[in-house]
């Protein structure tokens, strides 16, 4: 589903170097958005990828030795490379997408998000028990303060 996200705003893309929205000022700011959206993302992708070291992996599984993660990245939220993808998938919508596909998208990525983080929580839980039921009151998932 988090492909199904990135493909929608790829896909349905508004007239190029047409903001938007209208409005000079709100295209500007929605410009700048994008740009810090797509650096930082790229920056805590890298940083988490970094923080994780051998027990970084495509899938969710656990290594021998395996230590939960919280610091770097992992202090801001429990799974920062999901909040570096909605990161970009927002840069990218704001930048080429129509306002309604981002939006689409949007849901989309967070209905596929929740089924993986709750997926890979689960074997969390199972290998660290209280102390990832700690870290998860503390952090929040995928957008600080949020969610």
């Amino acid at each position: 589903m988090q492909g199904m996200s990135y493909g929608l705003v790829w896909g349905v893309r508004r007239p190029i170097f047409t903001p938007i929205v209208f409005g000079k000022a709100i295209s500007i700011v929605t410009g700048l958005l994008a740009i810090c959206a797509a650096v930082s993302s790229v920056w805590l992708i890298t940083m988490a990828v970094r923080t994780l070291g051998k027990e970084w992996s495509i899938t969710a599984r656990l290594v021998e030795g395996h230590k939960l993660a919280t610091s770097g990245p992992y202090a801001l939220v429990r799974h920062p490379i999901y909040s570096g993808m909605l990161g970009m998938l927002l840069a990218t919508g704001l930048a080429i997408s129509h306002w309604a596909a981002l939006l689409a998208a949007l849901l989309i990525f967070f209905i596929g998000t929740t089924i993986r983080v709750r997926s890979e929580e689960k074997l969390l839980r199972e290998a660290f028990g209280e102390q990832f039921e700690t870290y998860a009151r503390r952090v929040r998932a995928i957008v600080p303060g949020l969610y």
